[in-house]
C-alpha cells in the first residue's frame, strides 16, 4: 500500500476530530477517560492542536483511505528551550496496524522534519513502547537515547534522536530485530495487546 502523510487543512478538521475519538477510545483503557453526555471524548488534544502556532496535524492515507493521524510539536520533556520536534500523538486504525504503514508513516515524519526529535509512550501503554523502540531503532540503526522520565504528570520513555536532512547519508538499516525490554526482563506476548 501507498501510504501519505498529507497535513490536515482547515477543510480537514471534521476527519481529524472523528479519528482523534477512536484514537481516545483506545487510550481509555490505559488513562480510564470517560465519555461526556453526548456519548464523545474530550476535544482537548485537537483544541490544543489549533492553539499552538508549533503543532502540525496530520492525515495518514494508505492507497487513499483515511487510516490515521499524527500530531507533531516543536517540545520537549527533556529539554529546555525546546529544539526539534515530538509525536504528541499517533494513531492507527486498528483494521491497518501490524501491516508496516504506521512504520512507513512514522518514517515520512522524521524525514519531514529533520534535526532533533523526542518520542515519549505513557508506561502503561507498552505496546507503544514496542512500536516506537523497533521504528527508532530501524530508522536510526541504533542511534538513540531512551529516557525514562517521571512528573507527577508523566511518567514514561522517552526517545530521543537525530533524523537526517536530505543532504545527509540516509542511516543504514539493520536487519537484527531489537529485543524490547519490560523493566528487566524481555517482552513476551502476554506484555502484548496482540487482539483486534
Amino acid at each position: 500500500m501507498q501510504i501519505a502523510l498529507l497535513p490536515a487543512a482547515a477543510t480537514d478538521q471534521s476527519a481529524l476530530a472523528n479519528l482523534i475519538q477512536f484514537y481516545e477510545y483506545d487510550l481509555s483503557e490505559l488513562d480510564g477517560a470517560d465519555v461526556d453526555e453526548h456519548g464523545r471524548f474530550s476535544h482537548a488534544r485537537i483544541d490544543s492542536c489549533r492553539a499552538e502556532v508549533d503543532c502540525h496535524p496530520f492525515l495518514i492515507q494508505a492507497d487513499s483511505r483515511l487510516i490515521g493521524f499524527a500530531l507533531i510539536k516543536r517540545r520537549s520533556l527533556l529539554h529546555t528551550p525546546a529544539e526539534g520536534h515530538t509525536v504528541t500523538d499517533f494513531f492507527v486504525l486498528r483494521r491497518f496496524r501490524r501491516q508496516g504503514l504506521g512504520r512507513a508513516a512514522a518514517t515520512a515524519l522524521f524525514d519531514r522534519f529533520p534535526g532533533p526529535w523526542e518520542v515519549a509512550s505513557c508506561a502503561r501503554n507498552v505496546p507503544a513502547h514496542v512500536f516506537w523502540r523497533s521504528v527508532i531503532d530501524r530508522y536510526t540503526a541504533g542511534r538513540y537515547v531512551e529516557t525514562w522520565f517521571q512528573t507527577p504528570v508523566w511518567h514514561g520513555p522517552v526517545h530521543s534522536f537525530i533524523a537526517p536532512t536530505p543532504a545527509q547519508s540516509p542511516y543504514p538499516k539493520p536487519l537484527t530485530p531489537l529485543v524490547p525490554m519490560c523493566a528487566d526482563r524481555p517482552i513476551d506476548s502476554t506484555d502484548l495487546d496482540v487482539g483486534g
